[in-house]
């Protein structure tokens, strides 16, 4: 049996991550809707694309919508849920473009709003300053219960030392 830890990364990559999980999830961003339309972008067996797409509907992050009676066929779209999940997974890709891409990345983003060619940047919501590994920390917050998450105890040790 796996012990859950108290901890949001945790339940994030519980829920995505799976290498083909988050491929769907790329098609749903580029606005492909359809079923065979994935399987066939992703070359993924349509067992594996229907888990995939249940798992992803069950937890809410798409709905699934009839656009045919005969034969019953159904699209995914986004949820709320799902579309909050863009800013994770363009960091994904920006990361992958830059580490793991010799040849350069194989799409870039524009923002659409200015016609220019994009990165993603995480700033702070309230002074709006980028942030970096040395200018942010963990701290607890109301979901925290001690001692449910070593880790987060290590480092607030380490802090008070």
């Amino acid at each position: 049996m796996r012990q859950e830890l108290n901890c949001s990364m945790f339940r994030a990559m519980d829920a995505l991550g799976d290498r083909w999980t988050l491929l769907v999830l790329r098609e749903a961003f580029m606005g492909v809707r359809r079923f065979t339309d994935m399987q066939s972008d992703l070359g993924v067996a349509r067992n594996v694309l229907t888990d995939r797409l249940n798992f992803l509907v069950d937890h809410g992050i798409l709905e699934r919508r009839q656009y045919q009676d005969r034969p019953v066929r159904y699209e995914y779209r986004l949820t709320d849920m799902g579309r909050d999940l863009q800013p994770a997974l363009l960091t994904l890709m920006h990361w992958g473009d830059t580490y793991l891409s010799p040849d350069g990345a194989p799409a870039l983003v524009e923002h659409t709003d200015c016609g220019h060619v994009t990165t993603p940047k995480l700033v702070c919501g309230h002074c709006e300053q980028l942030l970096t590994t040395k200018n942010v920390r963990l701290q607890p917050g109301p979901g925290y219960v001690e001692g449910e998450d070593p880790a987060a105890e290590r480092a607030r040790a380490a802090r008070a030392a």
